[in-house]
């Protein structure tokens, strides 16, 4: 091949997690979509690319085919948010979720461009829908070479127990995703937040206002007192513990209101991971939540990367959105990476401008 440069652009691009682990592997982003304002200038400022606050379902294919370079391997990303597949949505098919379609808006794209590569994650549970079998039989009908598989991201390096299905498509031929990194040295909890200088719940450091975390009721304070590293409410004593989980079906939520272990990756982060009551989201030792810069970095963010204006208040719902739908950029690194390999191992010298021009 001529010319190995890949160039993306993302779809449902957030606040850029997935591009900024395409960029540490070495891919030029030219761009991100998303309808969330919020995300602007986040990734405008953290990527140095351009943000266009658009439905990916009005997205016309010349807009992302005009940001490309005429010579490059196009890679086109989208990551549909996965709420109407997760586990949370207790496995309803909810044709009535706006998000719904959103797989079947990519693979409009997708017909219409034809990118050399497409990479998609989402939730496990993705695969139990139709709307993903018919994204797959999509991109088989173009041509496309795929790989789609269960992604443990701990063995990746991520210091968190997240779970992600990984699409990679290719019309250059058969790829994969690269093995596991860290498979027998996992990340932990101490590894990625064990360096932060330490708050009170409901305190902000002076140093860093996303070193922020909830403040806690006087019960709530006794309960995350009362618990211990990998614990549970189970431990409490008996005038501690929710009326909800005395009852048989509140019995078997053991982790709700549960430390992290400094010695383990931590659980996946959620939209609510700031909140101690959302899950295993309290602190090892410290008598609180979690704090958005720690959520960020256990999601593999660097510790410097901007989530807000300067002059705006961190919000800990608006701010806690953004990291829990991100991609990891840990694992956009992953897929960058296993992308790049693919195409330098290619031996055909056939440019990107002659593959198009023979369809």
């Amino acid at each position: 091949m001529a010319n190995t440069a890949i160039e993306a652009v993302d779809l449902f691009c957030g606040v850029g997690g997935l591009s900024y682990g395409l960029q540490q592997a070495g891919i030029v982003v030219r761009g991100g979509f998303d309808v969330d304002t919020a995300c602007s200038h986040p990734y405008e400022r953290n990527l140095g690319a351009k943000f266009f606050e658009k439905d990916v379902g009005a997205v016309e294919p010349k807009e992302v085919e005009r940001l490309y370079s005429p010579d490059a391997v196009r890679l086109l990303a989208g990551c549909a948010p996965c709420q109407p597949f997760s586990n949370y949505s207790n496995g309803r098919e909810s044709k009535t979720d706006p998000k719904w379609p959103l797989l079947y808006r990519f693979a409009r794209l997708i017909r219409k461009l034809e990118p050399e590569l497409v990479t998609m994650e989402n939730v496990p549970n993705v695969v139990k829908h139709k709307v993903y079998h018919d994204f797959v039989q999509t991109l088989e009908s173009k041509g496309y070479k795929v790989w789609a598989g269960t992604v443990k991201c701990q063995e990746y390096g991520l210091p968190q127990t997240r779970t992600r299905h990984v699409l990679l498509a290719s019309k250059l031929g058969p790829i994969s995703l690269i093995g596991p990194t860290h498979a027998g040295a996992l990340r932990t909890v101490q590894d990625a937040i064990g360096h932060l200088p330490p708050i009170s719940a409901g305190e902000t450091h002076g140093n860093d206002p996303l070193h922020k975390a909830a403040g806690l009721s006087p019960l709530n304070l006794s309960r995350i007192r009362a618990s211990r590293p990998g614990g549970t409410w189970r431990d409490w004593p008996e005038e501690l513990v929710a009326k909800c989980h005395k009852k048989e079906s509140g019995s078997t939520y053991p982790g709700v209101y549960g430390r992290m272990e400094w010695n383990a990756p931590s659980p996946t982060m959620t939209t609510q991971c700031h909140g101690f009551g959302n899950g295993r989201f309290g602190h090892p030792e410290q008598d609180r939540a979690i704090s958005l810069r720690e959520a960020a970095l256990l999601q593999s963010f660097p510790e410097d990367y901007v989530f807000t204006r300067p002059d705006e208040p961190v919000s800990l719902t608006a701010v806690g959105r953004m990291i829990g739908n991100a991609v990891p950029p840990r694992l956009g690194e992953i897929i960058g990476q296993s992308l790049l390999e693919h195409v330098k191992a290619l031996s055909s010298e056939t440019t990107p401008d002659a593959r198009r021009n023979a369809a």
